[in-house]
């Protein structure tokens, strides 16, 4: 199991979200952990040590001052013997004691005196998180070398309520936590890399707006397995609604000349995979607002412009990176195509793959691709996604080391 020997020391902090920590326990100790808990006073209020105890098989440590837990320097003890200390959900309050260096419970106290890796899954209103205090505090736990998983966009519990600010989920926040602890071989550590994935999305009007059909899978499974081997990975994401890869600093635009400045302020790289199907055109002039259909009317013409080529544009540019990959979905003559989009875009593989419907793989969970080269064409059949990314990055390590 992925975790196997591992000892998470869990503090749930006081918010709605502590109730899914109860999950969080769960899907931990299916890896294998040991998961340790220790609650604040906010957190009882939301879920019981009763339950959270029951779930974790341990003692649920709640007090700093407790006699029976503090007898042996208990917080010393807590701090120091486990290989992780997660936090989920991490209030804006307890954030805001982390980068202050506040100890006046327990969860805070453990926190300033361990001197092991610290996952904080932050959970709050989406004004908190976006209030100059948070995100002081959030720069300065990240240059502490604290690392973040989430919030996630969607709704609040507040009736009315929506933005950045709800808890990942468990199983993103259990994958985050085996990234972490991850002592597998790391082929790419030190070098960094670009990854786009996704559509975008090329607004006519307020309401509408030019995409394809690509969910982002293949993308943002691309960016974790490069992660996975060492890599520093910056995603940059068209819409989708999968959630952030663990381990990856994720960069979230809509249009296409939003991706290829995200990409160019990305350079240098030692690697870049384009992934993403971007929208070849965009309209040249898009209505601030909604076009309304009148009786009668012919349906307005749409003036088509074309979108900037990034793949090409970085194929081609003085700080290209040292790999340089492209995607190319195609839906006929894939191979041909391919070769062709090799020589014209300054790649040094393309992946190509046949998207026509009956095959199901642009949404979907599997894919067939050929990855070609000026070596030639190797060809991939029926593969998951993720076991696409993880051959892929493999490849992209044997060819940087």
């Amino acid at each position: 199991m992925a975790l196997s020997n591992k000892h998470i020391l869990l503090i749930i902090s006081g918010g709605i979200a502590a109730y899914k920590s109860l999950d969080l326990i769960r899907r931990l100790k299916e890896r294998g952990a040991k998961v340790t808990p220790v609650m604040t006073r906010g957190a009882q209020e939301f879920v019981t040590p009763l339950a959270v105890g029951a779930l974790s098989a341990t003692h649920v440590f709640t007090e700093l001052f407790s006699r029976q837990d503090e007898q042996d320097v208990g917080h010393i003890r807590l701090a120091r013997d486990c290989d992780l200390v997660l936090v989920a959900p991490a209030t804006a309050d307890l954030l805001a004691k982390m980068a202050n260096g506040m100890a006046d419970d327990l969860a805070s106290t453990v926190l300033l005196a361990t001197d092991r890796p610290v996952l904080v899954a932050p959970a709050m209103n989406p004004k908190m998180w976006e209030a100059k205090a948070t995100k002081r505090n959030i720069a300065t736990l990240k240059s502490d070398g604290i690392a973040f998983i989430g919030p996630m966009a969607g709704e609040m519990a507040e009736k009315g309520e929506a933005g950045v600010g709800r808890m990942a989920e468990a199983l993103q926040i259990a994958e985050a936590v085996e990234h972490l602890l991850d002592d597998a071989p790391k082929p790419l550590k030190g070098k960094t890399a670009i990854v786009t994935s996704g559509p975008t999305h090329e607004p006519i009007d307020p309401v509408r707006y030019i995409a394809n059909r690509s969910s982002g899978q293949q993308g943002h499974a691309i960016a974790a397995a490069l992660a996975k081997l060492g890599a520093e990975v910056t995603l940059v994401s068209g819409p989708v609604t999968i959630p952030d890869p663990a381990g990856v600093t994720t960069i979230h635009v809509e249009r296409a000349e939003e991706m290829r400045d995200a990409v160019l302020g990305k350079l240098p790289s030692d690697i870049a995979v384009f992934v993403a199907a971007v929208a070849d055109w965009r309209v040249a002039s898009s209505s601030e607002q909604k076009i309304k259909k009148q009786p009668g009317d012919a349906p307005p013409a749409l003036q088509l412009t074309e979108n900037p080529d990034i793949l090409k544009t970085v194929g081609h540019h003085e700080k290209r990176p040292r790999l340089v990959i492209g995607f190319a979905a195609e839906t006929q003559n894939v191979e041909d195509n391919g070769r062709a989009k090799l020589q014209r875009k300054g790649a040094d593989m393309i992946v190509a793959n046949d998207v026509s419907p009956e095959t199901g793989i642009m949404g979907g969970a599997r894919n067939q691709v050929k990855i070609i080269s000026a070596s030639g064409v190797d060809a991939w059949l029926d593969l998951s996604k993720t076991e696409v990314a993880e051959r892929l990055a493999a490849l992209i390590a044997e060819r940087l080391t």
